[in-house]
Parts: structure tokens; sequence; C-alpha cells
């Protein structure tokens, strides 16, 4: 595995963070496949999904749109690749705020991603990903007030 696999690789994951903490959706588009594979069923979504990323992008923009702010911070990644196939794991620790009337104003997440990433002609992307959240602290409701906020904007 080259230095320059391992950089790109862990960009991927980076550049993920980034476009979420700045609702950046354009960039967003720029880290997954056209078809892709995302199971959150750690953090309390019912099913995977498995489709096109422009419909994934669309869960989390409608996840993310209404916090005041987000910051999601990413290390200890590991992966091996093989060719045009990359797989392995990043650490995370999301922190949601989003201020309201009806309980705490934080959230946060920690755990790690399991992820594959496929190398195309347009780089590194993300074509499947498991979130597997092993803490939370905070309150939950965050959650429901951001999609009010997004859903009802002043």
């Amino acid at each position: 595995m080259s230095a320059d696999d391992r950089c790109a690789v862990h960009d991927v994951m980076h550049r993920y963070a980034l476009a979420i903490d700045t609702k950046n959706w354009g960039l967003l588009a720029t880290v997954f496949a056209d078809r892709m594979t995302a199971d959150f069923r750690s953090f309390g979504n019912k099913k995977m999904f498995q489709g096109p990323a422009a419909e994934w992008i669309e869960t989390i923009r409608s996840t993310i749109q209404g916090m005041d702010a987000t910051q999601h911070m990413m290390g200890n990644h590991l992966y091996a690749i093989d060719g045009d196939r990359a797989q392995g794991t990043t650490y995370i620790r999301a922190l949601h705020v989003c201020k309201n009337d009806w309980g705490g104003d934080t959230y946060t997440i920690g755990g790690h991603y399991s992820v594959e990433m496929v190398r195309g002609p347009e780089g590194w992307r993300i074509e499947t990903y498991t979130l597997h959240v092993t803490w939370h602290d905070g309150d939950r409701h965050v959650l429901r007030a951001a999609a009010r906020k997004a859903s009802h904007p002043l």
C-alpha cells in the first residue's frame, strides 16, 4: 500500500466530516460511489440503506440541515488496500448542537465506521459503510428538534 493511497483513503473520511459539518452537499457527493450501502442501525435507523448516493445524501441533509452546528472528529484510521479496493475502520466522535425548548441542546455519539471503498476514475469513494455507535451522551431529542427546524425554517 502506497503512502499516496493511504492519504487518499483517509482524505475521503475527512472530506465526509467536513462536508457534513459545513452542510456542503456537493462536497458530500464526492465521497460516495454512485450506488452505495449505509448501515446506521446502531444509530437508530430501522434498516440499511442500499441505493443511489443522492438518496443517502438527502437522508443526511434532512438530519443535519436543522442543526445549529455539528462537529465530526475522525481519527485512528486503519485501512488495508488491495488494488482498487480498500477496507478498514475510522473512529468517530460526532457532536450535534440544536438549540431547542425540549431539553438539552447537545447530543454526542462515539464509535467507529467500518468502511469499504472502491477506486474509480474520480478517485476513492465509499461503497459501503457501517456506523457502530459504542457510546452516546446528551439529549437525543436534539435530532428531532433539528428535523423540526429544517422543515419549518424561520
